[in-house]
């Protein structure tokens, strides 16, 4: 019954991501790992991933998620890039692995690459999570809620 429920969960998650991303050309997936969400999202787009953890970015290129890579630190992806490259800059399961200051500095970095939106998914709240298969980025450092993004403008789901 569980893995029934987390089936739908998991379909209503990529329906909403294709949904939101269905009129761009140029997405930027900023902590891509090695498995990015956006590779069960029908592809109609060029597609960037950035990750500072280069067995995940060769483990994702093996899979053919991108169309291309850069191996950085997310907190540096306003240098990698011009402004306004992208259409969506999207960070899914990512800003929790920052401090909180260093969360918000990344969302004005992305906001400074979107030509037409930012796409963030986290949990809500703070969830422990320590370093796995030898990655130290996998600590979350932070937790975020409906609020912080509230006030920051967003529109929130979930």
């Amino acid at each position: 019954m569980k893995s029934f429920f987390v089936a739908i969960g998991d379909w209503l998650y990529y329906t909403h991501l294709r949904y939101h991303i269905r009129d761009v050309e140029y997405v930027l997936d900023v902590g891509c790992g090695e498995n990015s969400p956006l590779a069960k999202v029908p592809k109609h787009y060029y597609l960037v991933g950035v990750d500072a953890f280069e067995p995940s970015i060769i483990k994702s290129k093996k899979a053919g998620i991108h169309d291309a890579y850069k191996k950085g630190s997310v907190l540096t992806i306003d240098h990698m890039f011009r402004k306004k490259e992208f259409d969506a800059v999207i960070a899914l399961d990512l800003i929790e692995h920052l401090e909180k200051k260093d969360g918000y500095d990344l969302i004005k970095k992305m906001s400074l690459l979107a030509r037409k939106k930012i796409i963030i998914m986290t949990p809500n709240g703070f969830y422990k999570q320590e370093p796995y298969e030898g990655n130290t980025y996998q600590i979350h450092r932070s937790g975020w809620t409906v609020d912080d993004f509230r006030r920051l403008g967003f529109t929130v789901r979930g």
